[in-house]
């Protein structure tokens, strides 16, 4: 961290909700000091009366204030201005989610291009299992939409690819999720045993975002906090969040819940890294080091040989290249990985060349 960095992290909240207005708390905060930011921006769900089951009970819907606005004209006034002061804050190479249903999500999306940000993807929510559409006239709405994007095109925005991967059980991650919404032990409840959130996120959802799109040690900002979900699994996940709630009741709820919330030791910490993130060892490497002596031979699966040439090339017959040129052209193939196609003989046992880069690689940590 550069004393730069020290500074502007020392002027931040870190790790503490704060009372007031999000696009007046944003626009106070430092510029370019927020790695991400998480928004689940009111949706302007427009209800007009109360929603009833069949059997005439009342539905907990979102009737909250804080979700009323006058027109869409007023909503996408509100939608410019708290982007605006969220984009502000963000680092050339942070990165945005925001979360919406059919309600408000294009809107969030036509303004999130309009101010510049470059949209990487959007993400399905699909819920497991969704409240049913009590009065059967239209279709039951099963999902809300999340879009992730960078501050511009260009932007080195962090994603953890392998570690999503490995969380997906090897297989690369979808943009279509499905998580159940929060219900039993994980819905929060006032003291009145009501729901403490109408729109309260699982954490799964965001343990998804975190461990995709941050490191630890970001700082990550959550403008419309609610219950606390973000800060939650950002203290889990060991990094640091600004939370912003207005309301006051929110607020008491989710200092009470992130103050139980343990962080996982360092080691816990450690995600799946990219294979395109490990240091490049150059094949020359080997051979100037004498792992690998000028003259010796490789063998392919095959059992064909390349004899090892002073320069870090390969010559098999009449092919001259690389390790992975050489390969390929073996193989009648477009491409080869010659780290581990060629091998050699390491006390009588055969091995890919590969172990000889991993050793350097492990030298440089």
């Amino acid at each position: 961290m550069t004393t730069k960095t020290r500074k502007v992290a020392a002027k931040l909240p870190l790790n503490t909700i704060v009372d007031g207005d999000c696009i007046e708390v944003m626009r106070s905060l430092p510029e370019a000091s927020v790695d991400l930011i998480f928004a689940d921006p009111p949706y302007n769900l427009q209800l007009r009366g109360d929603l009833h089951r069949p059997d005439n009970s009342k539905v907990d819907a979102v009737d909250d204030a804080w979700d009323q606005f006058d027109s869409l004209k007023v909503y996408d006034r509100f939608t410019r201005d708290w982007l605006s002061a969220a984009r502000r804050i963000l680092k050339p190479n942070g990165a945005i989610w925001v979360i919406g249903s059919y309600h408000n999500v294009f809107r969030l999306g036509s303004e999130l291009q309009n101010q510049g940000f470059w949209i990487l993807n959007d993400v399905v929510w699909r819920k497991s299992n969704p409240m049913p559409n009590f009065r059967g006239k239209r279709l039951t709405n099963a999902h809300e939409t999340l879009i992730w994007a960078s501050k511009g095109e260009g932007a080195k925005y962090t994603f953890n690819y392998e570690a999503l991967k490995a969380l997906n059980e090897g297989v690369q991650m979808r943009s279509d999720w499905v998580l159940p919404i929060c219900t039993g032990h994980e819905r929060l409840k006032d003291e009145n045993g009501d729901k403490a959130h109408p729109t309260q996120k699982p954490e799964a959802l965001l343990h998804r975002v975190l461990l995709g799109t941050t490191d630890p040690g970001d700082v990550v900002l959550d403008p419309f906090f609610g219950t606390g979900t973000t800060g939650a699994v950002a203290k889990m996940l060991g990094r640091d969040f600004i939370g912003i709630e207005r309301e006051a009741d929110y607020r008491k709820v989710a200092e009470a819940r992130i103050a139980k919330i343990r962080k996982f030791d360092k080691s816990a910490l450690e995600v799946s890294a990219s294979k395109r993130a490990e240091p490049r060892v150059p094949f020359g490497q080997l051979v100037e080091r004498g792992m690998l002596r000028p003259g010796e031979l490789l063998t392919n699966p095959r059992g064909q040989a390349a004899k090892v040439r002073a320069d870090g090339t390969l010559v098999a017959d009449d092919i001259k290249g690389s390790i992975h040129q050489v390969g390929a052209a073996l193989e009648g193939a477009p491409s080869c990985n010659g780290w581990t196609y060629w091998h050699t003989k390491i006390d009588g046992k055969t091995v890919p060349i590969d172990v000889f880069r991993q050793q350097i690689r492990s030298e440089m940590n």
